[in-house]
């Protein structure tokens, strides 16, 4: 049976470059830091090989886009009671806000192109 709060929940279906997937919930109010410690603190078994050292250097991927540390899934307005698919990734840094705009305004001959596989 379902319940107001499921509903109320936003359920995420993290994808590993690996191509390994896992359902989570979490509140709207969660932010990109929150999922990161949780997915860390709870990691799926399945997922051993690709273990990491610290939540601090995953990363959630939406929509081509890093999630900076503090955006919480009710900023991105994912529909609650529904599975939304992110990546996530290991990573140290993250690419600064806009810099991928900032990039396509300046006027050059080089292409960019990234694969996730």
């Amino acid at each position: 049976m379902t319940t107001q709060r499921d509903l109320d929940m936003v359920h995420l279906r993290l994808i590993l470059v690996s191509g390994k997937t896992q359902d989570f919930t979490f509140s709207p109010n969660d932010s990109a830091t929150d999922i990161a410690k949780h997915v860390f603190e709870n990691w799926p078994a399945g997922w051993e090989e690709e273990t990491v050292s610290s939540s601090s250097i995953l990363r959630l991927i939406f929509q081509g886009r890093f999630l900076h540390g503090n955006v919480t899934l009710g900023a991105l307005k994912l529909p609650p009671g529904r599975t939304t698919v992110m990546h996530l990734v290991a990573r140290e840094t993250l690419p600064e806000p806009n810099s991928h705009g900032q990039r396509n305004r300046e006027k050059t001959t080089e292409s960019n192109c990234c694969l996730l596989l």
